[in-house]
Formats: structure tokens, sequence, C-alpha cells
């Protein structure tokens, strides 16, 4: 009976071991595909006053931690839709096609397969920011909460 419990145990780990390297292929080939900017690259765009728009594909709960800031001029290009209602919200939300959009999540992956999906969709100027809002909080750059810009740093 050990034998058939760690026989399983075994498989079951394989299986998991399975899922996450599948998904980290999926992530790799959808970054691949859209390409990746990095978070100065971004900050440099929106300081220039460019046309992008800065899509949060996160869950409103992890919305809730902080977002890429964005001030009352320029709100209209910060749209917030979570990954799993993307393909139903998008065209309501972002009507040019041609426009650059630069997705982002918590660390890359999500923003990175929502991209590419803008990108079957038929949005042509699609990328997504390299890290997520971790790598814009990594570069220094400030994160918008509900106390208003702040700047995260590590303690020493």
């Amino acid at each position: 009976m050990k034998k058939l419990l760690l026989i399983v145990a075994l498989l079951s780990t394989n299986v998991l071991m399975a899922e996450v390297v599948n998904k980290m292929v999926l992530i790799n080939e959808a970054k691949k595909d859209v390409g990746e900017m990095t978070p100065r690259q971004l900050k440099t765009l929106l300081d220039e006053g460019e046309d992008v728009i800065v899509l949060d594909v996160r869950e409103s709960e992890q919305r809730a931690e902080g977002s890429i800031p964005f001030d009352e001029f320029n709100k209209e290009n910060f749209v917030s839709i979570t990954r799993g209602n993307l393909e139903w919200k998008v065209a309501k939300k972002i009507k040019d096609p041609d426009v650059r959009i630069v997705t982002y999540c918590r660390r890359g992956g999500r923003g990175a397969l929502a991209a590419e999906v803008l990108k079957k969709m038929g949005y042509t100027n699609v990328t997504t920011l390299k890290s997520g809002l971790k790598g814009w909080v990594k570069a220094g750059y400030p994160v918008k909460t509900g106390l208003g810009e702040v700047v995260l740093k590590k303690e020493e």
C-alpha cells in the first residue's frame, strides 16, 4: 500500500510540474511573439505624452496593490480589463486596432498572454511590460495607491 501511495504521489508531482512547464512555454512563446517593453521605455513614452494605452489585465483584488500612475489629463489611456474578460470587453474600451498598447499584470506572464490574444484579435501594435508591475516597482517608478503615489523601496 505504501508503494502504491508513493507511486501516486510521484505521478501527481510529475503532472503538476508538467502544467507549470507548459504554462511557462506558452508565456515565453507569447513574449517572443509580442515582445517586451522595459519599464524605462514605458516611462519615457508616458513622460513624453506619447499616445499609448496602458492595459492592466490583473484581477480587481490585485489592482488594489497599486497601479502605474496616471493623471486626469490622460486617464483614458489607462484601461483595466481582467485577463478573463479581455476578449469580450476590449473592443468596447479600445476601438483603434492600430493604437500602441502595453499590457501588464503583476509579474508579466498574463500580460504577455493578453498581448498575444490582442494581436490575434487584430490589434497591430501590442507589447507587454517586461516583469509587469513588479518590474516597474523594481525600476524605482511610483505606483498609484489609495494613499496617492508611492515609491516602494526595500529595507536595507
